[in-house]
């Protein structure tokens, strides 16, 4: 299990953070859709699966301990399953600094 961060490919913007296992790196390879290994569900995660927002991967960079890979991606809809682009749309303080793209209650 490895942790990555998803990223916009055009302007830099992290979009979320998941895990990967083996089985979920090689589907995303394979197929160009990123997929994660969800640990609440214990399975096979391909982002987009349930509400389409799907991740269009672009490149995958390894850090340099090799234990953390960066997903450069288009993103298509929210990255977010509240309903933001990002999962990073709040400040510490709780100051909302996006607007929500779609209501989770109508998608999930």
């Amino acid at each position: 299990m490895i942790p990555v961060v998803a990223q916009d490919y055009r302007t830099g913007e992290v979009l979320m953070l998941a895990y990967m296992n083996e089985e979920a790196l090689k589907a995303t390879l394979s197929t160009g859709i990123v997929h994660y290994w969800s640990r609440s569900r214990r399975k096979l995660w391909k982002k987009g699966e349930s509400s389409g927002h799907l991740q269009l991967l672009k490149e995958v960079l390894v850090d340099c301990d090799g234990d953390t890979l960066l997903v450069k991606v288009e993103q298509r809809g929210g990255a977010c399953h509240t309903g933001y682009r990002s999962c990073f749309y709040r400040t510490i303080n709780g100051k909302i600094t996006q607007k929500r793209l779609f209501d989770p209650d109508e998608v999930y």
